[in-house]
């Protein structure tokens, strides 16, 4: 029986061209799974945002039940070049006993710093600032809870979704408007 390590007609080791040629293909495969890769980031953080939005839906019925049905008053900080604006009357602040944990109110995709900075990536629509919870009135245009946003995005943090699928929006009712569910992109 002849062994073959000694039989040059059998290769037994790759070629410089045949690894150059894996190796290009190896950077093709993960040119093309980058993109996807990415998408799959961006919907892992807006469903953390929307998650944030439901626990901050549940702080302001808990906060509501407490204080007569009443929706708290409650302004956004701004941003400042100083630095934090110490204001008593922003969301983190007015909710912070029903929150549990305060990164509730960090958006995992905001821009960096706006969270330090305000103290929170959602606004507060601060035209209901003391109404009856079922009783919402803007402009004195009576609104039923299923209509009116109560907490909302600051920014268009999840603009790789689409354009006008960047806010996130909290109703009076508890329900959250998606990104996918925006009017006109079904």
């Amino acid at each position: 029986m002849r062994s073959l390590a000694g039989n040059p007609s059998c290769p037994t080791a790759f070629t410089l061209i045949e690894m150059l040629v894996t190796i290009a293909i190896i950077g093709i495969l993960a040119a093309l799974l980058l993109p996807l890769l990415s998408k799959a980031k961006e919907a892992g953080k807006s469903t953390a945002c929307l998650s944030n939005l439901r626990q901050i839906g549940l702080s302001l019925q808990m906060y509501v039940e407490e204080h007569e049905n009443r929706m708290p008053a409650m302004y956004d900080a701004l941003l400042s070049s100083a630095g934090p604006v110490t204001n008593t009357t922003t969301i983190d602040i007015v909710l912070t006993n029903y929150l549990g944990n305060p990164n509730i109110l960090r958006c995992p995709a905001d821009k960096p710093g706006l969270f330090e900075q305000t103290g929170s990536s959602y606004a507060w629509n601060a035209l209901l600032n003391g109404q009856l919870s079922d009783q919402l009135k803007v402009f004195n245009i009576a609104f039923d809870p299923h209509q009116i946003p109560v907490v909302f995005d600051k920014e268009s943090f999840h603009r790789a979704k689409g354009g006008k699928r960047g806010v996130n929006f909290l109703y009076a009712d508890g329900h959250i408007k998606n990104l996918l569910a925006i009017e006109g992109t079904k």
